[in-house]
């Protein structure tokens, strides 16, 4: 196993939640809040189509870094983990893990299959059953 493993982005998630959010443009005719909520919907996936260009993950030897290019944002490490989870297991689209101290659940913004693997291989005693 390398010591260190930098996740590839996925933009399937921001472009699902941009082609959502504009599905429901056609709603405005029969329900003027539509509008809104299109308009809404489409700008969190361009946020999150943002976060992907901009953030990686990176599995080191005993944590995970979050960098926004190549400034470290946070660091979580393996120690602290309580449990872990990948929510849809066929789609993943949202990923779980506790720490001692809180809890986080971020969008897969990431490939998802590499995620399972690192979590798999660093963190196979905190799985939480799917």
């Amino acid at each position: 196993m390398t010591d260190e493993v930098v996740l590839a982005p996925r933009f399937w998630v921001p472009l699902a939640v941009v082609l959502l959010g504009l599905a429901a443009l056609p709603l405005a005719w029969l329900w003027a809040p539509a509008l809104w909520l299109a308009l809404v919907v489409s700008l969190f996936g361009l946020f999150l189509m943002l976060q992907s260009v901009l953030l990686r993950l990176v599995f080191t030897a005993d944590a995970l870094l979050v960098l926004r290019r190549q400034t470290l944002l946070r660091r979580f490490p393996y120690s602290e983990w309580l449990g872990w989870r990948l929510f849809w297991p066929a789609v993943p689209v949202l990923f779980y893990f506790r720490e001692q101290k809180s809890i986080h659940l971020l969008p897969v913004l990431f490939d998802a299959s590499e995620l399972r693997q690192q979590l798999e291989t660093r963190l196979p005693q905190l799985r939480t059953p799917d």
